[in-house]
């Protein structure tokens, strides 16, 4: 069954994550994304872990693609990639702004060309602003957005979530922009350029923070596990593991009460509502935990399920890549890659049911379509 995108042909001119996996989402969704590369290729290719010398995470976030390889400061191939732009709808770059300009590739010279094309760009900081000209790494503006000023022990050194949130969001909120763009010029006729940043995916991502600090005039302070606005919500330590449990609103708080064997609690003045669970969580935690420690994950698990509760365990990326629950939502499919053979990856994350996405093709070689596309032979592809 065709991709809801698969009238749409993308130019993915990105490198390293951001850029990359927005064209993967459209890529996902039918869209044909042919991955403009140098003859060095994408940056990703050169990072581990390896299998039989391909880069698993580059596999990861670059299927559904074609590769061709082109320098862009040679005449030849930017009169090359003239041509395809010509017919494109989308062209999606993460270099530093002013890069592609220099190229000669700038907003003004695509739109003049193709005035329905699709300008989408990602950067460290944005195309305007005192910081525009730096360059962005996701360490950098999960530091900067404030994410990691608020997550990590209270007491301890700030932490970076070890996903590269600011990069992943970044190409979440460019695929949006893209499609809004798309839409509009359903109505317009015309195309337009679409951006964000690393930074401002970063920042947006701070609802609770961000009401906090317009809230109060103060700045969030790192609180661990704990929850801004919820109480009892966080992890537990259990005899043999930890869970997860989400108790915040009333009725679930009075049942978990009983789980525990402490009724009492719900008629603490301390813990009566949830803002007085918040303002005492470290106490409310405290006692909950010195009984949750008893008895096995199972156990705790079996009993909050069955009283409705939200929680579940702490589950490591093996069993979660074997969970039953997981594969039959099918986020885990198999590809096979002409180097590495079978190659399980991510599957598509938003499920449609007329025209659903899918994992058809593996991320490409370097150059492996360049003469198919082209009509050239690409010595990268060797």
């Amino acid at each position: 069954m065709p991709g809801a995108l698969q009238h749409l042909l993308v130019l993915d001119l990105t490198s390293h994550l951001s850029g990359p996996y927005c064209a993967m989402l459209l890529a996902d969704h039918g869209a044909e994304v042919i991955k403009i590369e140098p003859p060095t290729g994408d940056s990703a290719r050169n990072m581990p872990p390896f299998v039989n010398g391909e880069s698993a995470p580059f596999m990861t976030w670059n299927r559904n693609k074609r590769s061709v390889v082109m320098d862009l400061k040679q005449d030849a191939d930017r009169n090359a990639l003239f041509d395809l732009i010509d017919r494109a709808d989308v062209l999606v770059e993460n270099y530093r702004p002013g890069v592609l300009a220099r190229l000669g590739l700038g907003w003004d010279v695509l739109h003049q060309r193709n005035p329905r094309l699709i300008l989408g760009s990602i950067s460290g900081f944005g195309q305007t602003g005192p910081y525009s000209s730096r360059g962005g790494f996701d360490l950098i503006t999960q530091a900067m957005s404030g994410l990691m000023s608020t997550n990590g022990p209270a007491d301890g050194d700030p932490f970076r979530l070890p996903i590269a949130i600011s990069d992943v969001s970044a190409g979440m909120f460019l695929a949006f922009g893209v499609l809004a763009a798309i839409e509009a010029r359903h109505r317009t006729g015309t195309g337009q350029h679409v951006e964000t940043s690393l930074l401002e995916a970063a920042t947006s991502l701070a609802v609770y923070e961000s009401a906090h600090y317009f809230a109060t005039g103060t700045r969030p302070a790192r609180i661990g596990q704990a929850h801004r606005g919820s109480s009892p919500y966080q992890c537990f330590a259990t005899a043999d593991g930890h869970i997860t449990i989400g108790a915040s609103q009333q009725h679930f708080f009075a049942k978990l009460c009983q789980i525990v064997g402490q009724p009492e609690l719900v008629s603490d003045p301390r813990f009566r509502t949830v803002a007085e669970r918040v303002a005492h969580n470290d106490t409310l935690v405290a006692l909950l935990a010195k009984t949750l420690q008893e008895k096995p994950s199972g156990h705790w698990l079996a009993a909050l399920e069955a009283a409705g509760i939200p929680a579940g365990p702490v589950m490591h990326y093996d069993e979660v890549f074997t969970d039953p629950h997981i594969l039959a939502r099918e986020m885990v499919v198999r590809t096979e890659h002409p180097v590495t053979g079978t190659f399980h990856t991510l599957g598509v994350t938003v499920k449609l049911s007329d025209t659903p996405g899918s994992v058809r093709l593996p991320a490409p070689r370097l150059g492996e379509h360049t003469a198919e596309i082209l009509g050239r032979r690409s010595d990268a592809a060797d």
